[in-house]
């Protein structure tokens, strides 16, 4: 056992030395580590199995599917199912990179028009998230009459299930008996086709992506400020500081915390926001604003069903967000060291 002189003179062991070196000369120490934390902790893991298990069938077992099919050429005719009492087997093949390929080279025409107006639709909605919800959180974190009122009222729109507020808007969006254009009529103004001119219809669902998530935003921030010690702005404003100096030096820099969060969950959440892309502009909408998820739902679920093709385009959404999620989080860490 390794021993140290202490200042009586005396030789004590240096806890964890001969330790460390057991573990380096035993190959198997990670495993014998997993036993004796298993051995301490048995309870931990007890609790911790069945969300594990759950996840493993709800998230593990469809994403390892896609992943396979993703390397075969599946189809509606090539698949495996049964008919009444007969079963007709599966004859899709493996194809390799072969999907991926078609999608990543432009072979398929439309992968990367799709991905502008998708990374376009997430930054312009993520920023009006952000600027509105900031806006609104600032005002409520004044000292206000009604100001319990006024939250509730403006965190109403996060309670509305987001197909309810689709079919909501899309009414409203109604050419003939829409209420938006019958506001325009007694205002004079002609009637917009807010869902049938492919321009229109990229502001409209913009609109309603940003009525949804501003509460969301609203609510964050509105926490984040309230976090921020009151005495940091007292001190800044007896300096001699202005509004705009108090925020851009007090107020963004305590809410860099907060901002980054809410910053990358929401766009992982508009990247992928099916409801209201599919629902407000419907099928007969055209393609020109569909994003990636609702045209990989299409290849799954419409005309002849593309079931490799989906899981491919399905495994490219996720890689995307997996790196943007990694360079976002290097960024922000990259930032907190300047700092």
């Amino acid at each position: 056992m390794t021993t140290a002189l202490t200042n009586s003179g005396t030789a004590e062991a240096i806890p964890g030395t001969e330790r460390n070196r057991d573990r380096k000369r035993n190959p198997d120490g990670l495993l014998a580590r997993a036993r004796r934390s298993y051995a301490d902790h048995w309870y931990a893991w007890a609790m911790v199995l069945p969300v594990v298990a759950v996840l493993a069938v709800l998230v593990g077992y469809p994403l390892g599917r896609g992943i396979f099919l993703s390397f075969t050429d599946a189809n509606e005719a090539n698949i495996g199912r049964t008919i009444g009492d007969f079963e007709v087997p599966a004859t899709y093949r493996f194809i390799g990179f072969d999907n991926y390929w078609n999608i990543l080279s432009g072979r398929e025409g439309s992968f990367y028009p799709r991905l502008s107006w998708t990374v376009l639709w997430t930054a312009g909605c993520v920023l009006l998230h952000y600027s509105i919800g900031l806006g609104l959180a600032m005002l409520l974190n004044r000292r206000v009459r009604g100001r319990s009122l006024y939250r509730v009222l403006l965190i109403l729109p996060w309670a509305v299930p987001p197909f309810v507020a689709a079919f909501a808007w899309k009414l409203m969006y109604n050419t003939d008996n829409g209420v938006l254009n019958a506001l325009l009529a007694k205002a004079g103004v002609g009637a917009v086709d807010w869902l049938g001119d492919p321009l229109v219809q990229k502001v409209s669902v913009v609109a309603v992506n940003t009525w949804l998530g501003v509460p969301f935003m609203m609510v964050a921030l509105l926490g984040g400020l309230q976090s921020i010690p009151r005495e940091l702005h007292e001190a800044a404003e007896m300096d001699g500081a202005s509004a705009w100096q108090r925020f851009r030096n007090v107020t963004l820099p305590g809410l860099r915390p907060v901002s980054g969060t809410v910053v990358l969950l929401g766009t992982i959440w508009t990247f992928n926001m099916f409801p209201i892309i599919y629902l407000v502009i419907g099928q007969a909408g055209g393609t020109e604003s569909e994003i990636l998820v609702t045209y990989a739902y299409r290849l799954a679920f419409q005309g002849v069903r593309d079931y490799a093709g989906s899981a491919s385009y399905g495994i490219v959404i996720l890689s995307l967000l997996l790196v943007f999620s990694v360079f976002y989080r290097r960024l922000l860490g990259r930032q907190e060291v300047a700092r």
